[in-house]
C-alpha cells in the first residue's frame, strides 16, 4: 500500500470517491461538486484543501482523506480538519483506513499542529468504533452547526 498527495490528475478519482462516499451516507443528491470545482478548489491559486490517496501495491485508489486547516484559540496553534476519509468497500479491512488516519496524525505533527479533529454520522456505527479503536475522542455536548444554501445570503444581508 502506498498513501501520497493527490495530484490535479487525481480529480476523477476524487470526484469519484466523493460520489461514492455520498452514496453511502445517502446524500447523493447534496453532491454538486464537479471535475472543474474541484480542479479549482484544490489545485487553483488558493488550494482550500488537501488530499491523501491510498493505493493498492499494483497502483489501485483504493481510499482518500480530504482535510484542511482549522484554527484553535485556545491552543493559538492551527489544527487540521478531516472532511471526509473513505475506502471502497471492496478495499475495507486491509488497514487501508487506519493508514490514511495514521498519515494524517503525522502530518499534523510535521506541521506543528494542536490536534486533529472530524465530525463522524451519529448512525455510522462502523465508522464510530473504528475512530475510537484508534484512540478518538467523542466531543460529548458539542453539535455542527451549519448555514448554507439559501440561509446563507439572508444571514450576510444587511
Amino acid at each position: 500500500m502506498n498513501i501520497r498527495f493527490a495530484q490535479e490528475s487525481d480529480v476523477p478519482q476524487i470526484l469519484r470517491f466523493i460520489q461514492h462516499l455520498a452514496d453511502y451516507e445517502k446524500l447523493s443528491h447534496e453532491v454538486v461538486a464537479t471535475e472543474q470545482t474541484l480542479k479549482d478548489t484544490l489545485f487553483g491559486e488558493k488550494a482550500y484543501a488537501e488530499v491523501l490517496i491510498a493505493e493498492t501495491d499494483d497502483n489501485q485508489a483504493s481510499g482518500f482523506a480530504l482535510f484542511f486547516y482549522n484554527y484553535s484559540t485556545f491552543l493559538a496553534k492551527p489544527g487540521i480538519h478531516l472532511e471526509d476519509l473513505y475506502v471502497l468497500p471492496e478495499f475495507r479491512d486491509h488497514g487501508i483506513g487506519k493508514a490514511l488516519l495514521k498519515k494524517l496524525a503525522a502530518i499534523t505533527l510535521e506541521r506543528d499542529c494542536g490536534r486533529l479533529e472530524w465530525n463522524v454520522l451519529d448512525w455510522n456505527t462502523p465508522a464510530i468504533d473504528f475512530y475510537k479503536s484508534q484512540g478518538a475522542i467523542m466531543m460529548e455536548g458539542w453539535t455542527t452547526n451549519r448555514v448554507a444554501g439559501d440561509a446563507l445570503p439572508k444571514l450576510a444581508e444587511d
